[in-house]
């Protein structure tokens, strides 16, 4: 196993490199996460139309 260092009572212990590909990866997730619920939340407000300002009271 190239690169890694496995403790006993630790467990697997990652080198930098692979500290920081996992952050980016993390954060790569999060953006794309985040852009999803915006879209979901455009879309669904252009679905329902100005109309939705309008309701009875």
């Amino acid at each position: 196993m190239s690169g890694i260092m496995v403790d006993d009572k630790d467990g697997v212990r990652l080198t930098e490199q692979q500290r920081r590909r996992r952050r980016s990866r993390s954060i790569a997730i999060a953006l794309v996460l985040a852009a999803l619920v915006v879209l979901f939340y455009v879309v669904t407000i252009v679905k329902l139309g100005p109309g939705i300002l309008d309701r009875p009271m």
